[in-house]
């Protein structure tokens, strides 16, 4: 059953996606070529559009409890229709931010999704969050949701992030026996998975707004489904999943900081951008960073099962190892390399 959905989620994505192309040239959502775009010419966007119709009409059949999975649905279609505004129209930053926070707060309020505790190694037993439930799990939704938009900036790469992070997601949750999850999970994969049929460099259509937003949003809520109000340990698994678009987000921050410009200032130094001016060609940059994504999955899965001092010994590893990456290619700035040069190596130009 689960593999169905997937293969029929995959079918309807490869027929819709042209349709969709079509009907974004006539809507008028295209991307036109600037200094901060890598490709040439003017192309459709809004193809998340097809990603979610592939979705939802393979997810409808399987509605057992419609009351229990509307709020998830709706919310989905609050962050759809904020996207495709978004890749007709461009809207400003506050409507965007105000669509992905009242798609949060459907999922929250009306679907019952919190992170209300978690469980404390060698500290205090519980961390009950109280009244500040509502807003963490808000925030986080509302962060992933930006974090895999930031990312959507080649050929295939959010979808291909995506897709791996949902993989991983699917997997644990079938070994948790979390069926609501992993369905929910596969059918994503098999819409996104035929979309990239025409979204893998050279790209004939963009995922958009429309595209980026959906993912985020439906990642960030799957990521918590299955470990909300459990340790620390456990809380831990979404970040290192979503460890790509999470550490791009965070450097990209860090880099307007240090180089003094608006947090919400858009530049072209994220991960993708930095591999590219490091040499490495369009396709080979993005297998690349799917075969970062591929790690962090992997590092995930280890980490559910590991002891809490494995847990922790493997977060410090990784930690370094994302540090030490940074520095190497520049991502805040080639001037950023404060572990680099306390362990006396030098950034080779």
């Amino acid at each position: 059953m689960l593999i169905g959905a997937l293969l029929v989620a995959f079918l309807l994505s490869i027929f819709l996606t042209p349709f969709v192309g079509k009907l974004a040239f006539k809507l008028g959502a295209t991307d036109k070529p600037n200094e901060r775009k890598v490709h040439s010419k003017i192309m459709p966007r809004m193809g998340g559009l097809a990603i979610f119709l592939s979705f939802f009409i393979t997810y409808l059949p399987f509605m057992d409890d419609f009351g229990k999975q509307l709020p998830l649905l709706v919310g989905a279609l609050v962050i759809i229709l904020i996207g495709m505004a978004d890749d007709i129209f461009e809207l400003r930053a506050a409507p965007k931010f105000l669509g992905q926070v009242l798609a949060a707060l459907i999922i929250v309020l009306w679907g019952g999704l919190e992170v209300k505790f978690i469980n404390l190694p060698f500290f205090i037993d519980t961390l009950e969050f109280g009244v500040l439930s509502i807003p963490i799990t808000i925030l986080w939704i509302v962060s992933i949701i930006n974090a895999i938009n930031l990312i959507d900036g080649l050929d295939g790469l959010a979808g291909g992030v995506s897709t791996i992070a949902l993989v991983t997601i699917a997997t644990m949750a079938l070994i948790k026996g979390d069926l609501f999850v992993a369905m929910v999970a596969l059918i994503v994969i098999g819409s996104t998975l035929g979309f990239l049929k025409y979204n893998f460099h050279p790209a004939k259509i963009f995922m958009g707004d429309t595209g980026a937003l959906f993912l985020g949003y439906i990642i960030a809520v799957l990521s918590l489904q299955g470990f909300k109000n459990v340790t620390m340990i456990s809380l831990i698994v979404p970040i290192i999943i979503l460890g790509v678009p999470i550490s791009d987000t965070f450097f990209a921050i860090i880099r307007r900081v240090v180089n003094k410009q608006p947090i919400s200032a858009a530049d072209k130094s994220h991960l993708h951008h930095c591999l590219i001016n490091l040499g490495f060609t369009h396709k080979q940059t993005v297998l690349l960073i799917y075969a970062l994504a591929a790690c962090f999955g992997l590092a995930a899965i280890i980490f559910q099962f590991a002891t809490v001092w494995g847990a922790l010994i493997l977060v410090t590893g990784l930690l370094l190892i994302i540090e030490i990456f940074v520095e190497k290619i520049g991502l805040v700035n080639s001037n950023y390399q404060p572990l680099l040069k306390m362990l006396n190596f030098k950034n080779k130009p």
